[in-house]
């Protein structure tokens, strides 16, 4: 593995790292675009790199920051962890059984849906303020 290859996956990591414990998104948001697009790893690659990162205590550090100022929901959080540990173990199926290009697209529109949806809350919380 090159120096610049190794740069690029620091990089990669430090910004999905960082964008996690600003937002709260998932790493996969960063982390899946850029092993797509910068090493050229196929939809299912990069989706299957992505949870095996995500697998390791990544966000433990995010997660103590979080905690000490009262801002995590414990009941809401295991609950959707347990059905997350579901719906991952299916979805992941269903992404297996479909072509790259398809996954690819419905991600990207995912993506943007979410963007969108985003973007017009925030503009309206904005004017509200004003």
């Amino acid at each position: 593995m090159s120096s610049q290859t190794i740069l690029i996956l620091i990089v990669i990591g430090l910004l999905a790292g960082a964008l996690s414990g600003f937002v709260g998104v998932g790493g996969g948001v960063i982390i899946v675009p850029a092993l797509v697009y910068f090493f050229n790893l196929t939809q299912h690659q990069s989706q299957g790199t992505s949870l095996f990162i995500l697998l390791l205590p990544v966000g433990i550090l995010a997660v103590m920051n979080y905690a000490k100022s009262g801002n995590i929901n414990w009941n809401y959080g295991i609950i959707i962890a347990l059905t997350f540990f579901v719906g991952s173990y299916f979805g992941s199926k269903l992404a297996l059984r479909l072509s790259p290009s398809v996954v690819k697209l419905a991600f990207g529109l995912f993506m943007a849906f979410v963007s969108y949806k985003m973007i017009v809350s925030g503009y309206n919380a904005l004017s509200n303020e004003k």
